[in-house]
């Protein structure tokens, strides 16, 4: 049973929502549709935890990469303002990021994740490392690239939060989850859009369910490598072909088995690409600004030219991390949807399946939030399956 409000024209991103949660009881999710700035749905359903507690209004869940979406936005409001442009070099604002032969790397070439930087499994010696900011600063200042700059691109899976985010604090001078709290979410007035969880939120949020293949015990190599090889052997009859190496290398960094995705400190610490705490409600209102050249309600945040520039297309070859194009634009990739093209769509996904994107020919915004299940470190069909049921009701309302 789902709580919240449907419009009607919308009832078949309601019956899809429904599909989606667990029917073992075992995990909830919530669903926000923005059309043409009209938010049209906003729902919730399941539990939030294992002991079969409901799924609450104001949920919070972890959401792994489509906090990129989120630290990308936040950027380009800095960028339109004047205090960086895209084909500046990174360190003249951060001077010691110049070292071994990064010195002409640009905040373009980071944000479409040319920069070489994605393997986070050399850099660190533990996982835990990732909850200080100061230290993975650092190591990413010290890194020497995988490959020229601006001649291939990689997945930067859980380095570009550090990269982007760095860029952020040493341009406003204020710590990450001060510059997004004041800079986006207090402008667009939600109260869900969170990297770095405050201590007076916790209770709000949902435990992650983790299935078998996620949950602590063994070694994550081993583990990752299994689920790698599982996924290949089901895309064997396509042309797509994973190399868990390199997905490691960009995923995977040592000691993943020791670190709790639901602990305390990994949740309040700020990993601008990997755990975000977000209610569907806050990334769907932010995609639909996005979607609607900067404007919601009579707020504008970012000039219309602005989004354009952020959302063009910087790549559309097989990358070195992900075996298929993601037509990287700066911070976002492209809208899977199954029979709808959408060419100028963008958004970004998630491990645990939680997605959001914009679709400026539609007005479509669209957000998904849930604790429960896996599908690929770049989202699943879950998603798919909302955002393809969300895209038929817009062209059915048009």
């Amino acid at each position: 049973m789902l709580n919240g409000t449907i419009h009607p024209d919308f009832k078949d991103v309601g019956r899809t929502l429904e599909r989606l949660i667990p029917r073992s009881g075992k995990g909830g999710a919530a669903v926000c549709v923005y059309h043409r700035g009209e938010k049209v749905v906003d729902a919730w359903g399941g539990t939030r935890d294992e002991d079969g507690n409901a799924w609450e209004e104001n949920t919070l869940s972890l959401s792994y990469s489509t906090s990129k979406g989120v630290t990308s936005t936040l950027m380009h409001i800095l960028v339109d303002r004047g205090l960086m442009d895209y084909e500046d070099p990174v360190a003249e604002v951060w001077p010691e990021f110049g070292q071994n032969g990064k010195g002409q790397i640009t905040l373009r070439q980071l944000m479409c994740h040319e920069a070489g930087l994605y393997d986070i499994r050399s850099l660190i010696d533990h996982a835990r490392r990732m909850t200080d900011w100061e230290y993975m600063a650092r190591v990413l200042a010290e890194a020497r690239p995988a490959h020229r700059p601006g001649r291939a691109h990689g997945y930067h899976g859980l380095t570009y939060g550090w990269l982007v985010g760095e860029l952020i604090r040493r341009l406003t001078g204020k710590p990450f989850s001060e510059v997004l709290e004041a800079e986006l979410a207090q402008p667009l007035d939600v109260d869900g859009l969170y990297i770095g969880l405050p201590e007076d939120q916790l209770s709000r949020r949902a435990q992650l369910i983790l299935p078998d293949v996620m949950k602590l015990g063994g070694d994550a190599m081993d583990r990752f490598e299994r689920w790698a090889r599982g996924v290949g052997r089901l895309l064997r009859f396509t042309p797509v072909r994973i190399d868990p190496g390199k997905l490691a290398a960009a995923l995977v960094p040592r000691g993943m088995e020791d670190l709790d995705f639901n602990e305390e400190e990994f949740v309040r610490a700020s990993i601008p690409s990997a755990n975000g705490m977000f209610t569907a409600r806050s990334l769907a209102r932010m995609y639909a600004l996005l979607a609607n050249d900067g404007e919601l309600d009579g707020l504008r945040l970012i000039n219309r030219e602005a989004v354009w520039r952020a959302t063009e297309v910087q790549n559309r070859s097989v990358g070195r991390v992900i075996p298929f194009p993601m037509h990287w634009r700066l911070g976002y990739h492209r809208v899977p949807t199954l029979g709808f093209a959408m060419p100028n769509g963008f958004g970004h996904f998630g491990f645990g399946g939680s997605g959001a994107w914009a679709d400026p020919d539609r007005g479509l915004a669209v957000a998904l939030t849930l604790n429960s299940g896996v599908g690929t470190p770049f989202g699943d069909l879950r998603m798919v399956r909302l955002g393809t049921a969300a895209a038929r009701c817009a062209e059915r309302r048009s």
